[in-house]
C-alpha cells in the first residue's frame, strides 16, 4: 500500500488533496504537513473517514531536519512537494537524504532574487539517480501539461516541432479592483520580472509587459496577451526536436494592470527588504498580506481558463499545424471541490503525476521534466480527471 506525503495546504494542495482522496486505489494513505497545523486538520476533518486515510503533521518546510524528521518517522513512497518554490530544495535535499521519490509543481526560485531557472534542481540529476530515486519537475499545468501537450505532439503529429507558443488565458472575474488567482507573492514577481522567449537556440530578452498581442479565446473570447519568461521554456528547448522558437503568453485585463503599475510606482512590489519601525520588511510580502487569499476565491469567481499550445512544424515532409487546449470552468471547479479554476488545473496535474510515478508508468533514477515520459496515460487521465483536452489542426496562429 503506497502512501504519500503533501506538503502544503494553500489553494492548490486542497485540489491535491481532493483529487487524491478520489483516487484511493492510488492513493490510500496520505498525509498533510504544513507549517500552519490546523489548515491540515481542515482538509481532514472535511474529506477524512473516506477511503483514503488522512493523518497531519507540522513542518517547517525551509528546515531539511525538520523534513527528514517527518520523512522517516511517516515513510512515504513519495512526496508531493505543493509549498512556495523557494522550498524546493530543501525538500529535495529531504528526499535525497530519505531515498525518496519527489514531485513539484513549480521550478526552484531564489527568494532574494525574481529569477526561476532549473539549473539548481537539474544540479541534483547525478545525486538522485545514484540513490535509485526519481524527482518529477514542474507538474502543474503551465509548466506540466504544456510539456505533456508538447510530448504528446511530437510523438503523433511531428517529425519536428519549429515553433511553439503557449498561450494562458485566464478569463475569470472574481469581482475584486485587485487580486491574484494563485499565490500573490509568486503571481507578481513572475509579471514584472522582464521576459523572455528562445529563438534559434538563445534567449530574447524583453522588457515587462513589452510585446502584446490579441487572440480570440474558445469559451472565452477576445483578450488581450503579453508575453513571460516561463520555466517550461527553458526544458522544452532542450527537449522538442528541431525546435526554432518558443513564446509563452498570457492574459491580463486592464484593472490588474492598472494597479499592479501603481503598486509597482510606489515601491510595493519590490523584494528588496526596507526598514520600518524598527524591523526590516519585504514590501511584496506585505502587500501579499493585504490582498485576498488566492483559495478564497472559488465562490465568487466567473468564467473560464484557455490554456493550450500551437505548434507549427514538419511531418513526413510535409507542414503541420496543430493546437491542443484546454478549457476550464471557475464554477464547475467550485461546484465540485470548492477550488477556482487557477488552482484546479495546477492541482489535477500534480495528483496526476504523482499516480504516474506510483503506478510505475514513470519512474526511473533521476531528475526529469515531464515531457521527458510518455505522455499518452497521462493524456488519457487528464480526460479522466477534470481536465479534458481539444484539439485543432487549423488553429489562428499568433503573429
Amino acid at each position: 500500500m503506497s502512501r504519500t506525503l503533501i506538503i502544503g495546504a494553500g489553494g492548490v494542495a486542497g485540489v491535491v488533496i481532493h483529487k487524491c482522496c478520489q483516487n484511493p486505489e492510488v492513493f490510500p494513505d496520505i498525509c498533510i504537513a504544513s507549517r500552519t497545523k490546523a489548515k491540515c486538520d481542515a482538509f481532514k476533518a472535511k474529506l477524512g473517514g473516506g477511503r483514503t486515510a488522512i493523518s497531519t503533521a507540522q513542518v517547517d518546510a525551509d528546515n531539511v531536519d525538520a523534513l527528514v524528521a517527518l520523512i522517516r518517522a511517516y515513510k512515504p513512497d513519495l512526496v508531493m512537494n505543493i509549498a512556495l518554490p523557494y522550498q524546493d530544495l530543501t525538500i529535495m535535499e529531504a528526499c535525497l537524504a530519505t531515498r525518496t521519490h519527489y514531485l513539484d509543481t513549480a521550478n526552484y526560485e531564489p527568494p532574494e532574487t525574481a529569477k526561476f531557472e532549473y539549473k539548481w534542481q537539474w544540479a541534483y540529476r547525478k545525486k538522485f539517480e545514484e540513490a535509485g530515486i526519481m524527482a518529477l519537475l514542474g507538474c502543474g499545468f503551465d509548466p506540466g501539461v504544456t510539456g505533456v501537450f508538447s510530448a504528446y505532439a511530437q510523438k503523433h503529429y511531428f517529425d519536428e516541432i519549429h515553433r511553439l507558443d503557449i498561450l494562458d488565458c485566464n478569463g475569470g472575474d472574481h469581482g475584486y479592483p485587485f487580486a491574484t488567482n494563485f499565490n500573490p507573492e509568486i503571481n507578481i514577481r513572475e509579471v514584472t520580472a522582464k521576459g523572455s522567449y528562445w529563438e534559434n537556440g538563445e534567449w530574447v530578452e524583453t522588457e515587462p509587459m513589452e510585446i502584446k498581442r490579441e487572440y480570440d479565446f474558445e469559451g472565452v473570447g477576445r483578450k488581450d496577451m503579453y508575453l513571460l519568461h516561463h520555466e517550461e521554456l527553458e526544458s522544452l528547448a532542450l527537449n522538442l526536436k528541431g525546435i526554432q522558437r518558443i513564446r509563452f503568453f498570457m492574459t491580463f485585463g486592464q484593472s490588474y494592470l492598472t494597479h499592479l503599475k501603481c503598486l509597482e510606482n510606489v515601491g510595493m512590489t519590490s523584494i528588496e527588504p526596507i526598514d520600518f519601525q524598527g524591523q526590516k520588511i519585504v514590501p511584496l510580502q506585505f502587500l501579499k498580506a493585504l490582498l485576498p487569499d488566492p483559495a478564497s476565491l472559488g465562490p465568487r469567481t466567473k468564467g473560464k481558463t484557455n490554456i493550450g499550445c500551437i505548434f507549427e512544424g514538419v511531418k513526413n515532409g510535409k507542414p503541420v499545424q496543430y493546437y491542443v487546449y484546454n478549457i476550464c470552468d471557475h464554477q464547475e471547479c467550485y461546484r465540485e471541490i470548492g477550488s477556482q479554476a487557477i488552482s484546479y488545473t495546477t492541482g489535477v496535474p500534480a495528483m496526476i503525476g504523482g499516480m504516474m510515478m506510483l503506478a510505475g508508468k514513470w519512474m526511473k533514477p533521476g531528475v526529469f521534466n515531464v515531457e521527458e515520459f510518455d505522455p499518452d496515460p497521462f493524456m488519457d487521465a487528464l480526460n479522466r480527471w477534470g481536465l479534458p483536452w481539444k484539439e485543432s489542426f487549423k488553429p489562428v496562429l499568433v503573429e
